[in-house]
């Protein structure tokens, strides 16, 4: 069982909204109008941990480890969207995001495989600390700069921890985990017309496409890809890092050499043939 060391990990890395957050530092003249409405759409963004939670606990019934460890992911995402909104509480009460707004984003998602599911998350936690990263460099104002540090270390966090049950999954299931993961790793890898998939922007309930994603839900749907084009800048070379780190750790998990993406793919469809013929002989 991962979940208790899982636990003692985190635990010891917990930040405080009360002492940690150096809120007297705030510098007024350094948030802009435009830097403001982003944090109201990132809270909100935040917010959705709620239904992926329920998600994950209706298709890991069968993993009472894994579940156990949505505790903990919960209650830290769930921080994330609260330190967000105590800052626009604290400093823009005006741009605080309403209960309703807050529960548009929370709706069923379809069933779907939990190994899939498990690696989609891997690795939008390592797209999100790459966001956080550079969303504290493209803001001045000191508080919300701290914050967004913060929130991109628990993020890298979150990532480790998945990296450990998808290691745990391929111990027990074999070429059925690595097929998975390999699988979602070359979408999450690739991209889908130029567009960094995240799993707040793919469609997930398929009776209410196309309203299903999370971003479509918020008070600005079109926000996400304004904010990385153009506010802060989350270019080629930025994606290229999340890329390599996806890449480098599922070398590392399946001990193969995967420098590309079209790597990824030809090892994808290597595990696709030998299962093939695995179930001919059989």
């Amino acid at each position: 069982m991962l979940y208790p060391e899982i636990f003692q990990t985190l635990e010891q890395a917990r930040w405080s909204l009360a002492t940690d957050v150096p809120w007297e530092r705030f510098e007024r003249d350094r948030l802009s109008e435009e830097q403001a409405q982003t944090l109201k759409m990132n809270a909100i963004t935040e917010w959705s941990a709620l239904p992926a939670t329920e998600m994950f606990l209706r298709d890991n019934r069968a993993d009472s480890d894994f579940s156990a460890f949505m505790s903990v992911w919960f209650y830290e995402e769930q921080k994330h969207a609260l330190v967000l909104l105590e800052y626009l509480r604290r400093f823009r009460p005006d741009l605080l995001p309403t209960e309703e707004e807050l529960h548009a984003v929370r709706f069923d998602f379809d069933p779907a495989p939990p190994l899939e599911t498990l690696m989609l998350h891997f690795c939008g936690e390592l797209r999100l600390t790459q966001w956080y990263r550079r969303a504290a460099e493209w803001h001045q104002e000191p508080v919300i700069q701290h914050i967004y540090d913060l929130i991109a270390k628990d993020e890298a966090r979150h990532g480790g921890a998945y990296l450990r049950y998808m290691r745990q999954a391929i111990e027990r299931e074999g070429d059925g985990a690595r097929s998975a993961f390999a699988r979602v790793g070359v979408l999450m890898a690739s991209g889908r017309g130029g567009r960094a998939l995240h799993p707040t922007n793919l469609h997930v309930a398929r009776a209410q496409f196309p309203n299903d994603t999370v971003q479509s839900r918020l008070p600005d749907p079109g926000w996400l890809e304004r904010w990385l084009d153009e506010q802060i800048h989350f270019d080629e070379s930025c994606e290229r890092r999340v890329v390599g780190a996806i890449l480098r750790n599922l070398s590392i998990l399946f001990d193969q050499p995967l420098e590309t993406v079209r790597d990824l793919s030809r090892y994808r469809r290597h595990l696709a043939a030998t299962a093939g013929v695995a179930a001919a002989a059989t």
